[in-house]
């Protein structure tokens, strides 16, 4: 009897084997901790870029290798710091004219800089901005009482313990060891550390809180200005034994920086002008120093909290999330490759839940410094966030998608004021729907579906009435201005995208870009997906999108080939850089108006001719979506390993691929492993975007198939 169970186990085996085209996956629960703990960041020199962080999605700290902000000024940012600059005497905004551009026989008001209002132009394109909450660092003093340099300290250590989200830093001064422990509060923004060593008792081992004023600059490794110390304010309200709380006044922002400590220390301010915003936690007969920093709009009558509960809180919150969603382990993979993949991907989730977790959609740089002066861009919601529905990790991207209901009304009201029906939605902006003017920002269309996708992936995860009462007017007012947009070529019975319109790519001319290929995939996609809301409302069809649908015009074909857009000229020898959006409509979008034939004829073309040296992160995962779904996964797997500049992952997970890091190449990494994984809708195996060579072994857990 034992033997026949075996030969039926035996066979049962194989069987499963055989159904899933000999790969791949070996389904077994995944060891969680095993796959994060090997990947614990470990490093031993400061990368002045780079920072180690803790946060919690809407706030995040970047520590050098001292496990604060000692030596390299890396910041303090959250998602509710906004600051503007005041606007300048005489100027208002509402006066802001704009230019106007032809519009298919149409004069169209435009958000572009003009020549006429130069300062309040700039002024627009700068406000509001992300501002730094404020540096922490040590004080280190050697025996003779100079200031330490990063030279002095030696064997210098930090892990980053990414299963509990704390930071151990080892490092010793004049042959004494300091070891320090940082962590972030998972729903409070707040960091708590500990301090141990005996140059503490010594007086050689403080810590400051320095303060700078907004910064003015576009782009900024280190955010703030340290100089302008007339400014703002920085004074401490209130004290105790053990707490003291800062108030800080810029301009007409407000926020508190509350302090409490544990070991004896007191508190110093700075009796200067040129130290009017530092301030000292001065250790007193003791070998420690433990306190926690918070940082708040509104001052708080509850009770701060210990780093002990700081460090307790991580280590339970942190544990959580890695057990929550889906998981992936490519460990029993022959590809020697699999190891670095795997490590880009847990990074990857470490970084986005740091970073990119917050109640307003991400800058591209997360929280770990300034880009576009903090913004966030409407088109690049999608390679933010998509991840975490595929991931089962919605409510992580949810949080933020408030902004489609909070700005619908403004989206409305631009739509309006150009003549069109429906909801326009901006393209740079940040916690206010005021537009960044810039030509590109008022041309760029592509930003537009991206809510009816988000809404479609919603659905998917909560089929629900309450879902489609939730996303139903950010839909119907997407689908409107998006049928309205589209404009009717009498004389060829069609309906056409531009001009002037700037596409995915951004590297034609507007006022003669016609038809482009993502774009008219997507509007199509878009268009489809809106009437089928109708429909699960009890609603009837809108006529207008059906003929537009209808009519509107095939994606552009040359050669048998798919291009940029219509006519464009010398297609694959001068526009064969920046982004390939015409592999988009398949792959990153479920083919929409695609010929499978020509496209699979189109990635290779691309593939074989493209600048990888001139495009951005997101276009690899984008590529081998592509790839995927063409049942090329070989080159899947090499596009989210390929070996452009734009697309590395450094020590900590941070990516290339535009202003560093950029995080869009991280959330596109997690979302085309996720659907390599998992598939998308009609792919038929366990898998699919992993070759079946037998050198990758892919097992995979609780992930959603993507559209």
């Amino acid at each position: 009897m034992k033997l026949i169970i075996q030969l039926i186990l035996i066979l049962i085996f194989s069987l499963n084997v055989f159904s899933q085209g000999k790969v791949n996956q070996v389904k077994k629960k995944i060891d969680r901790k095993a796959v994060i703990e090997r990947h614990k960041i470990i490093t031993t020199v400061t990368n002045p870029k780079s920072p180690a962080q803790v946060g919690n999605g809407e706030f995040a700290f970047g520590v050098d290798i001292t496990g604060l902000q000692t030596f390299v000024p890396f910041n303090t940012l959250s998602h509710w710091s906004w600051h503007s600059f005041p606007l300048p005497e005489g100027l208002r905004v509402e006066d802001f004219k704009g230019l106007t551009k032809d519009t298919h026989g149409r004069m169209v008001r435009y958000n572009i800089a003009n020549k006429e209002q130069p300062e309040l132009s700039s002024w627009l394109a700068g406000n509001p901005h992300c501002y730094n909450l404020g540096r922490i660092g040590f004080l280190l003093l050697k025996s003779d009482r100079t200031k330490a340099t990063i030279k002095d300290l030696k064997n210098t250590r930090q892990e980053v313990d990414l299963w509990n989200g704390i930071i151990l830093s080892y490092f010793m001064l004049e042959g004494k060891q300091v070891t320090v422990k940082t962590a972030c509060h998972p729903v409070s923004d707040v960091i708590g550390v500990s301090v141990k060593s005996d140059l503490i008792k010594n007086g050689q081992v403080k810590v400051f809180l320095d303060f700078p004023y907004a910064d003015p600059n576009n782009r900024t490794d280190y955010v703030g200005d340290y100089n302008k110390k007339d400014a703002h304010s920085s004074v401490i309200e209130s004290r105790s034994a053990n707490s003291a709380v800062i108030a800080r006044k810029m301009d007409d922002v407000n926020y508190f920086v509350s302090l409490n400590w544990n070991s004896k220390c007191r508190i110093l301010s700075g009796d200067t002008i040129s130290s009017r915003h530092l301030f000292y936690l001065d250790p007193v007969q003791t070998d420690k120093i433990d306190f926690t920093c918070t940082f708040s709009i509104k001052k708080s009558n509850q009770p701060l909290p210990t780093p002990d509960e700081v460090f307790a809180e991580s280590s339970k919150a942190w544990p959580e999330y890695w057990k929550s969603g889906a998981a992936i382990d490519l460990s029993q993979s022959k590809d020697v490759r699999w190891k670095e993949l795997e490590r880009r991907i847990v990074l990857s989730q470490y970084l986005m839940k740091v970073n990119e977790a917050g109640s307003y959609p991400p800058q591209e740089s997360g929280l770990v410094n300034n880009g576009w002066y903090g913004r966030f861009h409407f088109e690049m919601i999608w390679w933010h966030g998509v991840h975490y529905a595929l991931w089962n990790r919605w409510h992580l991207f949810d949080k933020s998608l408030h902004v489609y209901k909070d700005f619908l009304s403004t989206s409305e009201q631009r739509a309006a004021a150009q003549e069109y029906t429906g909801a326009r939605w901006p393209k740079c902006t940040a916690n206010s729907d005021r537009e960044w003017p810039h030509p590109i920002h008022a041309m760029l269309i592509w930003q537009q579906p991206h809510p009816i996708y988000f809404a479609e992936l919603d659905y998917r995860l909560h089929p629900t009435k309450e879902t489609l009462e939730k996303w139903r007017d950010i839909v119907f007012g997407s689908a409107a201005f998006m049928a309205d947009f589209a404009f009717y070529e009498k004389a060829n019975n069609r309906y056409i995208l531009g001009p002037p319109v700037y596409i995915m790519s951004e590297n034609t001319k507007p006022e003669t870009t016609n038809n482009p290929a993502f774009e008219l995939s997507y509007w199509r996609f878009g268009l489809r997906t809106a009437q089928l809301w109708k429909e699960r409302l009890k609603m009837s069809r809108n006529p207008k999108w059906d003929e537009v649908l209808k009519k509107l015009s095939p994606l552009p074909i040359e050669d048998g080939l798919y291009i940029t857009h219509e006519n464009i000229s010398s297609m694959w020898t001068k526009f064969t850089f920046e982004h390939p959006g015409l592999i988009g409509t398949y792959g990153m979008l479920p083919g929409d108006g695609v010929n499978i034939a020509s496209f699979k004829k189109t990635l290779d073309k691309v593939i074989s001719t493209w600048n990888f040296d001139r495009t951005w992160g997101w276009d690899f995962p984008m590529m081998a979506m592509a790839a995927a779904r063409t049942g090329n996964p070989k080159l899947a797997v090499d596009m989210l390993l390929h070996s452009s500049k734009g697309f590395q992952f450094d020590e900590h997970g941070l990516a290339t691929g535009g202003p560093f890091p950029y995080f869009p190449s991280n959330g596109g990494l997690l979302t085309a492993v996720a659907m390599m994984a998992a598939g998308w809708d009609g792919s038929e195996i366990n898998a699919p975007g992993f070759p079946k060579d037998g050198n990758w072994v892919v097992n995979y857990e609780n992930f959603n198939r993507m559209p």
